[in-house]
């Protein structure tokens, strides 16, 4: 069950989230019900997902064949470990992390306007020191290979996120995992302490 604290629904915070990540994870299963998992760069542009790659291959056949699909994105912070909030028992260790998962259609792009749109993002995640010539659908270099590039779509029929910070804790054992994680000093652990405290204030 999700538990109901974790859930992030504001489109703002989710697109944050989503336009500063670049991989993802795309979920299809085959004509036999057999399930596939393929890891791919990915966009986010209008509310829809976009990935790209050749028109040939396993991924899109399997999405010629059925195009229902899920995707999902996550950013893990912090392990948490037990003793932060519990100075015997295990079962408080855990991960802080963000997470979007979407269900829909896989839709090929065909619009070379927008397929040159979703390219152009794709180098602002990929090369944002840019060192190219922009990408545009009239543009006579890039024509041909606009043609060439498979483009697909997902536009979300469903939609979750979980944000996990903390949440469900006390106030105690939130103090004791923000103070393990200020005396760890790890890569992202500042990171997540402010995470924390946008998520989950102290409680009662």
């Amino acid at each position: 069950m999700r538990r109901k604290e974790f859930k992030v629904e504001q489109e703002e915070e989710l697109a944050a989230f989503l336009n500063g990540m670049s991989f993802g994870f795309l979920g299809t299963s085959d004509e036999e019900g057999r399930p596939r998992v393929t890891p791919l760069n990915f966009v986010y542009m209008k509310g829809s997902f976009y990935f790209h790659g050749s028109h040939a291959g396993g991924k899109m056949e399997t999405i010629r064949r059925n195009q229902q699909v899920c995707f999902t994105v996550a950013d893990e912070y912090a392990l948490i470990p037990s003793y932060f909030s519990d100075p015997e028992l295990a079962c408080p260790a855990t991960a802080y992390f963000k997470s979007v998962t979407a269900y829909g259609q896989a839709e090929p792009v065909t619009d070379a306007a927008e397929k040159a749109a979703v390219l152009a993002l794709f180098m602002q995640k990929l090369q944002p020191e840019g060192g190219h010539a922009p990408i545009d659908a009239g543009e006579p270099r890039y024509r041909s290979r606009l043609k060439g590039v498979a483009v697909v779509r997902i536009v979300p029929e469903e939609l979750s996120a979980k944000f996990k910070f903390g949440q469900n804790l006390k106030e105690d054992e939130r103090t004791g995992v923000v103070q393990g994680l200020m005396n760890r000093n790890g890569a992202r652990d500042a990171e997540t302490i402010a995470m924390m405290e946008k998520y989950c204030p102290y409680r009662s």
